[in-house]
């Protein structure tokens, strides 16, 4: 799952400080990631530039996708409620590609951005929880440098 955000973010532009990130770092990398292209995107609509519109809700919605790729749906019923929230966002985004509606792109940073903030808040002792957890599962290794 973490391997499929890695892959994910590197399409939409960034190479270098994924390949040492550890996997709290990477979401919090598409996230901000995601509120960027949005923001461009709504710049886009109101300068009529549709090639740019269409550029960045493309990434915008493929960041989507990794972030439902890295989704550990065993945890439960966060992991599913996630998923259908970001579906919703995609829909959402998606909707804006044909009627140019920047109020919908509004509407979806008004959902991601208290997520953002709350991940961003995880305290450092329950990401090294989180990294043992998935470490035990097999999903990442630890290397010299921190997790991969």
């Amino acid at each position: 799952m973490y391997q499929n955000a890695i892959q994910a973010y590197k399409k939409v532009g960034v190479t270098n400080v994924v390949a040492d990130a550890d996997p709290h770092r990477v979401i919090q990398m598409l996230y901000q990631g995601l509120l960027e292209n949005m923001a461009y995107a709504k710049g886009c609509i109101e300068r009529k530039d549709m090639a740019g519109k269409g550029k960045h809700l493309s990434k915008s919605m493929s960041i989507i996708f990794a972030l439902q790729s890295a989704l550990d749906m065993e945890v439960g019923e966060i992991s599913l409620n996630l998923y259908n929230l970001y579906d919703y966002m995609h829909r959402q985004l998606t909707d804006v590609l044909v009627r140019n509606d920047a109020k919908k792109i509004d509407e979806v940073v008004s959902l991601l951005v208290p997520i953002k903030m709350a991940w961003d808040k995880i305290p450092d002792e329950e990401k090294q929880r989180g990294y043992k957890m998935r470490e035990e599962k097999g999903q990442f290794r630890s290397s010299a440098s921190g997790h991969v």
